[in-house]
Parts: C-alpha cells; structure tokens; sequence
C-alpha cells in the first residue's frame, strides 16, 4: 500500500485534506439550487462509501510495504472494527446537526461555534488518546489558539457582511437563534471525537507492519465510511420527515432526481473522503493531532472561495475587509506553528 515516508510529503497531504475539506460545500452550493440538502446529503455519503473502496482497491493494495486492503480486512479485530465505525457513526450525527444549525442560527454562527469546539476540544483528544509521537504540545496549542481566533474573526466579518440577513432567513426569532447556537455545540463536541476513534483502529506508530488486528489507514477509512452509510438511514431519515426548516421530503423525490444533481453530491463525497483519508495516511509520519489541526483549517478555505469565487463580501464595509485580512493573517501563522510541532 502506499505508505508516506516523508515529513515534507506528510505536511503537503495535510494541506490537501484542508483544501478538500474547505471545498466539498462548493457541491452543496451548486446542488442547493434545485436539490434540497437532505437529498444531497444521500448522494454525498454514497460518495464517501464509493471512495472508499475505490481507494482501498487502488493505494490502499499496491506496493510492497504494509498489508493490501483485502488482507488487512479479513484480520482487522472486532474491537478496531468498533472503534472506526463508531467513529462513521459519531461524524454522521455531527456533520448532520452542524448542517442543522447553519439553518436556524446562519453560517456565521454555527462555524465558527462547531468546527471551533471541533478543532480545540478534537487536537486536545488526540494528543491525549492516540499512540505516538505527537509533536511539541507548545508549538501545537499555540499554533490552534491563532487559528481558534482567526474562526472567530471569520465568524465577526460574516455576521457584519450579513446587515441581518441570517436574522431574516431564521425567521427573526431569537430563540431559533438560540436553538442553533446549541446544536452546534453539541456537532462541535460530537465532532470532535470521531477522528480520534479512527484512528485507535489503526497503528499510527508503524504502518508499514501494522500490529495484528489493528487497521492501515484504508481499511480504518472504508469502516468509517460504512458506518456513515449505515447511521444515514436512520439520522438521515428522521431529519427527511422532521426537518429542521422546511417541509417533510420523501425518498421519492429523491429517486426522481436527475442523474446530473446526483453526481454533483457523489463528487462532494469524495472530495471530502480523498481529504479524510490523506489525512490519515498523513498522521502515521505527522501524528494524529498535527494532521487532524491542520485540516480542520478548511473553514478558511471554506471563506477564500465564498471571498474570491462567490464574491460573498463584495460591497462589503471596510472594517470587513480588515477583519479577513487579519483572520487569514492569523490563519497563515496559526497554520505554520502546527506544521513545524514536529519538524
């Protein structure tokens, strides 16, 4: 399989999966127009259990070092298979509650709140709970602390960009508002333990001999990826007929979609599973905890293509403007402290 035997290499992985990470919404929005996010949702997770395999059958069986994808399957023990597809579990629940508040609260206070409680409180689980070495814990909170405060400044330049415009789209009412800010809470925390869990599946300490029983990164990442699948029937269903904004939608719109809009989520869910699983493969050389913070970047990545490419902030005030600025400023900086913790 192919194993990372660089640093340098490991570090450009890790920016790969914040680069997917931060893109993959670009899919939802361009669905969005005529594919309630429900129905995408669906094709978005297919995508995810199709790369999956896809990627075990390719990089995860050729080469000499490490055991191919089928091989690692058939020895992997019970107790890692639990752990990666809880792991699938966890992050369907949170990925679907932190879409959940976008809607009620607006996107500039369900991310910063969720995917800031998600990288502060998930960095901290990894370091504590994954094997290996993890890097200089300074450099790496120091590193998380300016990105934590560039989420922020995201979240302050998006809620003055909006002049009320989220207030509007959640119905005006202050305690919808405050229904989101909770949901994102709860994403944040649930999130922020679903990397931890996969990677306990694995023997981040040496991939190249895992441990019997224990998972390479492609098999870790195909358990993850059925447990997403399998809890979507049940997280994914209760959402179509209760949802969160909007009316009910059935499984029969869903099939009487053209196959057009269905690739489009398809190509969200492997773009977000080739940054998921890159990031794992990373982790082996980098450690858990730098990998996982490094990708958990893709919020600025997220606000690069809404400045840039949707023009989201155009004609916005000048203290807008200052406050992006500064937050990719600390991005940047908070980015390259993580990356040197373990140089």
């Amino acid at each position: 399989m192919f194993i990372v035997s660089s640093y340098a290499v490991a570090l450009v992985l890790c920016v790969v999966t914040m680069l997917c990470w931060g893109s993959w919404g670009n899919t939802q929005k361009l669905a969005g127009k005529t594919w309630r996010y429900e129905l995408f949702y669906w094709d978005y997770v297919i995508g995810i259990l199709l790369f999956s395999l896809l990627i075990g059958f390719t990089l995860g069986s050729f080469g000499e070092g490490g055991r191919s994808f089928v091989d690692d399957l058939k020895q992997v023990s019970s107790a890692s298979v639990l752990s990666a597809v809880a792991g699938g579990i966890i992050f369907n629940l949170s990925n679907i509650l932190l879409s959940a508040s976008t809607s009620l609260a607006g996107l500039s206070i369900a991310f910063p709140v969720g995917c800031g409680l998600a990288l502060v409180l998930g960095v901290v689980n990894n370091y504590l709970f994954v094997g290996g070495d993890q890097g200089d814990p300074v450099l790496i909170f120091s590193g998380v602390a300016l990105v934590m405060v560039a989420l922020i400044l995201n979240g302050v330049a998006a809620a003055k960009k909006g002049n009320g415009e989220a207030t509007k789209e959640t119905g005006n009412a202050a305690s919808t508002a405050k229904k989101g800010v909770v949901l994102a809470i709860i994403a944040g925390v649930l999130m922020s333990t679903f990397y931890a869990l996969v990677a306990r599946a694995m023997d981040v300490t040496n991939f190249e001999n895992p441990a019997e029983g224990l998972a390479t990164p492609y098999t870790a990442f195909f358990l993850f990826a059925v447990g997403i699948f399998v809890s979507n029937f049940l997280f994914n269903t209760i959402v179509m007929k209760k949802p969160f904004e909007g009316e009910p939608v059935g499984y029969d719109t869903y099939f009487k979609g053209k196959l057009s809009t269905h690739m489009v989520g398809v190509l969200g869910g492997c773009v977000w599973g080739l940054g998921t699983v890159l990031s794992y493969i990373a982790s082996g050389k980098i450690g858990a905890s730098i990998s996982y913070a490094l990708g958990q970047g893709a919020p600025m990545i997220a606000a690069l293509w809404g400045v840039f490419i949707w023009k989201e902030f155009k004609g916005s005030k000048s203290i807008v403007n200052i406050l992006l600025s500064l937050m990719f400023v600390l991005f940047i900086v908070g980015l390259g402290m993580i990356a040197v913790a373990k140089s």
